[in-house]
């Protein structure tokens, strides 16, 4: 039996995803006329005998601040191989993805919908450590990455778009 995710942040030491769903949701209804963006991104860091993934959740209230939480995951060694890495943290970001179930997505648009003709939006986003520069070695990577987190129907963000992964979860992958 695999063990229930545990996410915190700098308030909450161990939070269960109900109550992770909650703060979101408790955060939406405090102004249901904002602009909503839902981002989930995952960064890792190579140590010298782990190799750690962090999962962020952010959810913003566009120019009106922002709530998250993280979740960390340890593997026992040194994932050198960066296909292996950028697919491991895409698959960590699509099993966070899963837990927002289409009824849950529902509560969260059901927040915003009466205030759409209002200008409230929300849009769910999922956030790679990636970009397609030239000189980016993760370039190749792409397309694949990118189709995985579509296939979710969410839209997919990388560099320097994928704020989530490449600095939210960054800060805690040190």
């Amino acid at each position: 039996m695999k063990r229930p995710f545990h996410f915190q942040n700098l308030t909450h030491k161990k939070m269960s995803f109900d109550q992770v769903f909650s703060h979101i949701l408790t955060f939406m209804k405090k102004d249901p006329l904002g602009n909503y963006r839902l981002m989930l991104g995952t960064d890792s860091q190579v140590h010298t005998s782990h190799t750690i993934f962090i999962t962020g959740i952010v959810i913003q209230r566009v120019g009106k601040g922002a709530w998250a939480c993280f979740r960390k995951e340890l593997v026992q060694r040194q994932i050198s191989t960066l296909h292996e890495r950028i697919s491991h943290e895409t698959s960590l970001t699509e099993q966070v993805a899963a837990l927002f179930t289409e009824q849950r997505k529902n509560e969260l648009i059901d927040v915003v919908l009466p205030h759409i003709y209002k200008g409230a939006t929300f849009t769910m986003e999922g956030h790679i450590d990636i970009g397609c520069g030239d000189k980016n070695r993760t370039r190749v990577y792409v397309n694949e990455m990118m189709a995985r987190i579509e296939s979710l129907g969410i839209e997919p963000k990388i560099k320097p778009d994928s704020i989530v992964a490449s600095s939210y979860a960054n800060r805690y992958t040190k």
